[in-house]
């Protein structure tokens, strides 16, 4: 079966469907539709199995297995996680009119989600990162900032 209109809807101009007009007769605002109109597969969702079990394997002993279930479990529980993390950040962007998420909008975002302990921790460490970024950045200009490549 094609995707092509029915042979006696062809010829004729502003034929609708009962669905369409539906949608035509609701106020614009509610409308709102993604920019984008495709699906994300399930598996494109996840994080790569391999980085959550090498990060798994960091935490256990040398000698520690981990079935192939509990990595499939932990993708499945981190790629949520994070995913619930990020539109929360993303809506409060959104509302800000804003099209970048930031660090302090993920910050911003586990607090308000009652994951207050894990947001103080972590914006400790964005703190001392972007130190690090600022010393490095620091360093670079004072000596030609070139990154070893040489002019070109």
């Amino acid at each position: 079966m094609s995707a092509s209109p029915s042979k006696d809807l062809e010829g004729e101009v502003g034929v609708q469907s009962p669905d369409e007009q539906e949608h035509m007769d609701q106020p614009e605002s509610s409308q709102q539709q993604p920019a984008f109109d495709f699906e994300v597969k399930e598996q494109d969702r996840w994080l790569p199995i391999a980085n959550v079990a090498r990060i798994m394997k960091t935490a256990l002993p040398e000698n520690a297995k981990i079935a192939k279930e509990a990595k499939e479990c932990m993708q499945e529980c981190v790629s949520e996680f994070i995913s619930f993390i990020t539109s929360e950040a993303s809506e409060k962007c959104q509302q800000e009119k804003r099209k970048t998420v930031n660090g302090e909008d993920i910050l911003f975002a586990m607090t308000s989600l009652g994951f207050e302990n894990y947001a103080e921790a972590l914006k400790i460490y964005l703190a001392k990162y972007r130190e690090s970024q600022s010393q490095r950045n620091q360093s670079e200009g004072a000596r030609g900032g070139s990154g070893g490549y040489g002019p070109y």
